[in-house]
């Protein structure tokens, strides 16, 4: 039976509340397909704004990817303002997608792609509106599966409560095949009802199905162990590494917004992966081993990409853009083509080892000079071999006297305050660098216009990464380092004009923690924050340190022991049993290497330094040099 739109009901709503066009859909490259024409039916959520959900790279390639699929259809929701939730509420208006406005709770599945913890209350927000039971094991068979991704995913367990399953790893592969285990157990009359679905799934190891593990813990609180309570359930989960991107040349079809959103370009991921080894971060460590695009298909993606859109900017994404070991090519052969057209390129971060002349010189070809972003992480040398960013001072002013002789004027530089052994006089530093990024950009240019913003984040160890083990700093440390910063920038008055400064205080990153590293017992917590009104914690004006710390004492779960603790080597970790392909003792080692301030080479250039991942997951670094130009190569 066809599922009914509910827009009828929706559109008398939205005269009453703001930017109503992120609900209307229709976007250009947006797909609605007959209901009855498919048996397997995907409600895709980015746990947040439309402006911020419309770009992710993630819920673009499986819009597109599930909806190729012959018998299957897949739509888009993202969470809803309070103006219109409060409203949907009063008028009983369910979660709906934006493509067809259908009710979310009639899909099979809805997979939500988790780019940050901080999306978990709009996760609730959105199964409560859609009338599906916030508790899985609450669920009949009418409601749909209930997936988590993205990186959050790699640990779920603080939101298990609420999945039925989540995938870790890469998407493109395992949607298709979970639609075909839906298909089979649908076209089969369900057999078993839900909880065969899910064993099905389970039983690949390539689906973690949380009620299917039983967690035991010691008498201090710390975790006993993680095990499977069915037989024919795997020990652990392991993530998904699609080894040719060639043959995923996804979005083919980039969705058009209505509405304003955060990014307005056409974004082609050149590479997938990084082995740089900056300890802090998560995305390289759970995205290895590095696959790259070839220029040929870097080239065809972005020809079609601008033609079936019409954008005038293509970002080259990846963690680390101008590592791809074809990029200067890449950036020629992209330069060439659209010179003397409005299409402009842009790669949206940079490192400040990797960028020369000459890519300033491709990426500026066309006259755009919007802003460039490096991240040198840590303020001093000594920080920034903790945490293997090996990036010296003498490198970052001279790319930036790079950037400023190319006819850049602003400069951003992006730090994280709190890193393991930082003292003060390493976030200090910071100040020192950029005063001396301003005079380098001066006195290259012989102008006074010379600007740089220092953004400063901070730091949240994350699992599957060598800092998590690490304590947390407490946001007490964290405020009173970046006060100091403040004055010590603004109380400069050669420099201080400018340079611009942009800051979290520590508070947000003290909750971010504890989601981080949670195991099933911060579930309450999460969902006592929402029952008290919690909603869009990403955002500043939205988030409430107060109503957290309220949620957690009403939950009985200390947060300090979640986050300022540091753990020891044989501690059983929440996500121990989700396996990223990194070995334990390597990150163990890593760690301790840390601490004494040793470095790790990118094993793209280097010997095999055995963090792993491809024995455990069958996989292995793919780089050029290809040899091969990028084509086609005539001027638009």
């Amino acid at each position: 039976m066809p599922v009914e739109s509910i827009f009828h009901r929706l559109e008398a709503l939205l005269p009453k509340v703001q930017k109503p066009i992120q609900y209307v859909g229709g976007e250009l490259n947006s797909t609605v397909k007959d209901w009855d024409s498919a048996d397997v039916r995907w409600a895709l959520m980015y746990p947040d704004a439309y402006e911020v959900g419309l770009p992710n790279q993630g819920v673009a390639i499986l819009y597109e990817i599930l909806n190729e699929l012959p018998g299957t259809l897949a739509e888009r929701t993202y969470a809803v303002w309070p103006d219109l939730e409060a409203l949907m509420r009063a008028e009983g208006v369910p979660q709906f997608t934006v493509d067809a406005h259908r009710p979310v709770r009639a899909f099979d599945v809805l997979g939500v792609s988790f780019s940050t913890e901080l999306g978990y209350t709009n996760m609730l927000t959105a199964l409560d509106l859609a009338g599906i039971p916030l508790t899985a094991s609450d669920r009949g068979d009418d409601d749909p599966i209930v997936l988590a991704g993205g990186h959050a995913a790699f640990n779920p367990e603080p939101i298990a409560d609420f999945l039925d399953a989540a995938v870790l790893g890469d998407g493109e592969q395992i949607a298709i095949a979970i639609s075909e285990v839906v298909r089979e157990w649908k076209g089969e009359g369900r057999p078993g009802g839900r909880d065969e679905l899910l064993m099905r799934l389970a039983e690949s190891g390539g689906v973690y199905v949380p009620k299917f593990y039983d967690v035991d813990y010691h008498p201090d609180g710390r975790i006993k162990r993680v095990a499977p309570n069915r037989a024919d359930v795997p020990w652990r989960v392991h993530k998904h590494t699609v080894m040719d991107l060639d043959e995923w040349p996804y979005p083919k079809k980039p969705l058009v917004p209505l509405a304003e959103t955060v990014h307005e370009r056409f974004s082609v991921e050149i590479f997938r992966g990084c082995t740089r080894g900056c300890r802090f971060c998560q995305a390289g460590m759970i995205t290895r081993p590095v696959r790259e695009r070839s220029i040929t298909t870097i080239g065809a993606m972005v020809d079609n990409g601008v033609k079936e859109s019409g954008f005038n900017e293509v970002g080259l994404l990846s963690l680390s853009s101008a590592d791809h070991s074809e990029i200067g090519e890449v950036a020629k052969g992209l330069a060439d083509r659209y010179e003397g057209t409005n299409t402009s390129l842009s790669l949206p971060s940079t490192r400040v080892d990797a960028f020369n002349i000459d890519l300033a010189n491709e990426f500026s070809r066309n006259g755009r000079r919007s802003g460039l972003t490096f991240a040198p992480e840590g303020g001093s040398e000594r920080m920034r071999k903790v945490i293997n960013k090996m990036v010296t001072e003498e490198d970052l002013i001279r790319t930036v006297t790079t950037a400023y002789s190319q006819g850049w004027r602003q400069v951003k530089l992006y730090f994280m305050c709190g890193l393991p052994t930082e003292q003060d006089e390493d976030v200090l530093g910071i100040a020192d660098l950029a005063k001396k990024v301003i005079k380098a950009g001066r006195e290259i240019t012989g102008s006074r216009d010379i600007r740089c913003t220092v953004s400063i984040g901070g730091f949240v160890p994350k699992p599957h990464t060598p800092f998590q083990w690490a304590a947390q700093a407490d946001h007490e440390t964290v405020d009173r380092r970046l006060k100091a910063l403040r004055d010590s920038l603004r109380g400069d008055k050669q420099y201080g004009k400018a340079i611009g400064f942009r800051y979290h205080d520590g508070k947000p990153s003290i909750v971010e923690g504890l989601l981080s590293r949670g195991d099933r017992r911060v579930g309450a917590v999460i969902r006592a924050v929402w029952e008290s009104g919690g909603r869009f914690d990403g955002w500043s004006e939205h988030f409430s340190y107060e109503r957290w710390m309220a949620a957690a004492e009403q939950a009985g779960v200390d947060v300090d022991w979640y986050t300022t603790r540091e753990r020891e080597e044989n501690e059983v970790l929440p996500w121990d049993h989700l396996d990223a392909g990194l070995d334990r003792e390597w990150l163990w080692q890593d760690w301790q290497e840390a601490v004494s301030g040793g470095e790790v080479e990118d094993c793209r250039w280097t010997p095999c330094y055995d963090c792993g991942v491809c024995p455990t997951m069958g996989t292995e670094i793919q780089i050029g040099p290809t040899g091969r130009k990028l084509l086609p190569l005539t001027v638009v």
